[in-house]
């Protein structure tokens, strides 16, 4: 390609520079960090233990073979814009930012694609692909998109590409065979499984966002931006983080059993959940530790223990169920802890008549002040 002045000198290799671009701003690099430093307890251990399994990609590949992979990345490199040094230059630069900062070797392609929703994703079985749409382009100014892009690098980084695209394969599969029956009961179970996982490995990916941005206010308005929309001088993120709680906390068991049956069809954890937890690990130790250097590197992967992965995840749920405010994790909690009958905190929490703790019955005046 020639310039105004009629060189020839050829266009540098995008790739080529990749690892001589730092992040700007003075942002951290985390040389050969391990995608364990910020995995979610609920999908790390999972993850670790799939990872253990010798040759389990490539047969989960071969049995997948069906996948049309191929035609996905014909259809984006056809009817979407590639993201380079040419076209979306802005997105380019980010998207190498973003892959230097977490030390991610091989560039994935990113495509901007025709969609007023704001939707990103990393999708692929042998190389992943990013994709954004333009609603989510158009949404979001540099620094939250430069923690979206992070996102996405960090679903790269983690493998996750290779799930989330057996679980859109699977997805549209599910509607064809929907008048076999039995046929789309099996199909559904599988889904659904697979959407819960990709629910906890997305909180994942939203603390790879941090650490690419290192902006916690900008991550939580790229979420308050998802759930609202772009009036930004009409929003405020205390506010929306106190939704977040009013959320987690409010209303009763019918409440509680709602939220679940929401959540079920959805392959996302709704913003303002996503904004509190996001926001609960930007305040912990643990991303403190990452950001002053100290976090699991990628060549300890193979020596990761399975189990201790194992008890961290129930640990960290056991501790969850502790702490909730949430109604129905309340009444989990009290019944594992022998804190009264099942029977009675179900019938109190499914009439609205309290929050589960059943009152002693009123005292007869005449009684004896002793217990007998």
């Amino acid at each position: 390609m020639s310039d105004d002045t009629g060189s020839n000198e050829p266009t540098p290799d995008p790739a080529a520079i990749n690892r001589e671009r730092l992040p700007g701003r003075n942002r951290r690099r985390f040389p050969g960090i391990s995608s364990r430093a910020y995995e979610h307890p609920a999908d790390r251990s999972a993850l670790v233990a799939l990872r253990k399994l010798t040759g389990f990609d490539t047969v989960f590949k071969a049995l997948s073979g069906m996948l049309p992979e191929r035609s996905l990345r014909l259809m984006f490199l056809s009817d979407s814009v590639r993201v380079d040094e040419r076209q979306f230059a802005h997105l380019h630069q980010l998207l190498l930012d973003a892959c230097d900062t977490l030390d991610l070797d091989t560039v994935p392609p990113m495509y901007v694609t025709q969609d007023p929703k704001p939707n990103a994703m990393c999708i692929g079985l042998d190389q992943p692909i990013i994709v954004l749409t333009t609603g989510l382009v158009e949404l979001l100014d540099e620094d939250e998109m430069r923690a979206v892009i992070g996102h996405e690098v960090g679903h790269a980084l983690s493998g996750h590409a290779v799930y989330r695209t057996i679980l859109l394969f699977l997805t549209s599969i599910a509607v064809r065979v929907a008048w076999i029956p039995l046929g789309n009961i099996a199909i559904m179970g599988i889904i659904t499984a697979l959407r819960e996982w990709f629910r906890k490995s997305e909180l994942s990916a939203d603390r790879a966002g941090l650490l690419v941005g290192q902006d916690p206010q900008a991550s939580l308005r790229g979420l308050m931006k998802l759930a609202g929309g772009n009036n930004l001088h009409h929003m405020n993120v205390d506010a929306f983080l106190d939704q977040a709680k009013e959320y987690e906390a409010g209303g009763d068991l019918r409440d509680s059993v709602l939220k679940i049956l929401n959540v079920l069809p959805r392959t996302h954890p709704f913003a303002a959940v996503r904004a509190a937890e996001l926001h609960r690990w930007a305040g912990s130790r643990d991303y403190q530790r990452i950001m002053d250097g100290h976090y699991p590197r990628r060549d300890t992967d193979a020596d990761a223990s399975v189990s201790r992965s194992v008890r961290d995840s129930a640990g960290h749920y056991a501790q969850s169920v502790k702490n909730s405010k949430d109604p129905l994790m309340k009444l989990v909690s009290d019944v594992a802890g022998g804190a009264g009958d099942l029977g009675g905190k179900l019938r109190d929490f499914a009439t609205g008549r309290g929050t589960g703790a059943r009152k002693a019955p009123p005292r007869d005046p005449g009684q004896d002040s002793a217990t007998p």
